[in-house]
């Protein structure tokens, strides 16, 4: 099991430690309700290092980039960021990702899920015909996400970017606490504001980046927060999570990522794409929303009234912010209309809900 830069800090702080992604990580802290509130009311700081980093450049970068993900890769200029995914060759997603643009048509870094470092490294380069200059970068490069309404007031004074006004999906390069070459972005995946900050650790950056966050965080009760808050958050906000929502089954049709998928270039399987967008797809990605006391979990079935198998929970939870339970879950077409009656069948009971829109808080 492999360790981050800031493994010994969530041991001192009390975290609760567990594997995910073959690495040691915080599950929760304070307890996932409150680092949840933390993060929707003030600030809170996520150590997401375990990500993978992928820089891919050179003169041939664009043209594989768009050949191997949904979205139009040309439409970015450098200090842009996009959301995309790699569709396999039947209908699947090898994963999502994003890509930054570092220079203009020429150097891009993918950032893609734990899980599929290695997978996603393959995946790429069985594509890599005019060989591309492709370097791995995830193991050396530091990811800290601080999340939250007053994130970017706390950390301004830790950089001279203009953070305060920095576009969501755009980056910048700076100094930050005294670190140099340190890339800020607003990508978050938790639907309440705040940066991405990505440095290499070296000559104690790890260590004076987090110190410092927390000390400029201290008068404004900043909080780290684990796994576990983080997966509640972007569930409020019907956000997917690979391996839950998407797989290697599911397309970014049925997904409700067609905003992603842009047919205006070549690539895996858009043929199936732009057919299940003409006449739609057998099954869509909903929202859901527990009218009967029970959180679904992902795996459940879902129901129709007579107890006919319709679909599958993909992601559940009690809702911090709206304190009920809700969830996502793959339907066939005909349920996925808003305040379409369905049953999540849980311990053999079938227990009403009811399809609402995304997000949910």
């Amino acid at each position: 099991m492999k360790n981050t830069p800031f493994t010994e800090k969530h041991k001192a702080l009390g975290a609760k430690m567990a594997e995910f992604a073959g690495y040691n990580m915080p599950i929760s802290y304070s307890g996932i309700n409150d680092e949840h509130a933390s993060v929707r009311n003030n600030a809170g700081v996520f150590d997401v290092s375990h990500m993978g980093e992928f820089i891919v450049k050179g003169p041939q970068a664009l043209e594989l980039l768009q050949r191997i993900t949904t979205n139009d890769v040309s439409k970015l200029t450098p200090g842009k960021a996009q959301y995309s995914c790699f569709p396999n060759n039947d209908g699947g997603i090898v994963d999502d990702l994003l890509v930054y643009c570092l220079e203009d048509n020429n150097s891009y870094m993918l950032v893609v899920n734990a899980s599929n470092i290695e997978k996603d490294w393959n995946w790429i380069q069985s594509f890599n015909t005019n060989s591309v200059e492709m370097h791995n970068i995830s193991d050396k490069t530091c990811l800290l996400a601080i999340q939250g309404p007053n994130a970017t007031k706390i950390l301004q004074p830790l950089t001279q970017v203009d953070i305060l006004n920095l576009k969501y999906y755009t980056f910048e390069k700076g100094t930050f606490a005294g670190v140099d070459n340190v890339l800020i972005s607003a990508t978050g995946y938790t639907g309440s504001g705040g940066v991405e900050i990505y440095f290499e650790d070296k000559d104690g950056a790890a260590d004076k980046v987090w110190d410092a966050i927390f000390s400029a965080g201290a008068a404004q009760g900043i909080k780290p927060v684990g796994l576990g808050a983080r997966d509640t958050l972007r569930l409020e906000m019907g956000f997917c999570l690979y391996g839950n929502d998407i797989d290697d089954t599911t397309s970014p049709i049925e997904a409700g990522l067609g905003w992603i998928t842009k047919f205006t270039k070549d690539f895996n399987s858009k043929e199936i794409f732009e057919k299940q967008k003409s006449d739609g797809a057998d099954k869509k990605l909903v929202g859901f929303e527990m009218v009967e006391k029970g959180i679904a979990r992902q795996g459940y079935e879902i129901k129709d009234f007579e107890g006919a198998a319709i679909g599958r929970v993909t992601s559940g939870t009690q809702s911090p912010t709206l304190g009920k339970a809700i969830g996502m879950g793959y339907v066939d077409k005909q349920f996925a209309a808003i305040d379409s009656e369905i049953f999540v069948s849980i311990r053999n009971t079938l227990l009403k809900a009811k399809v609402v829109k995304m997000p949910f808080a």
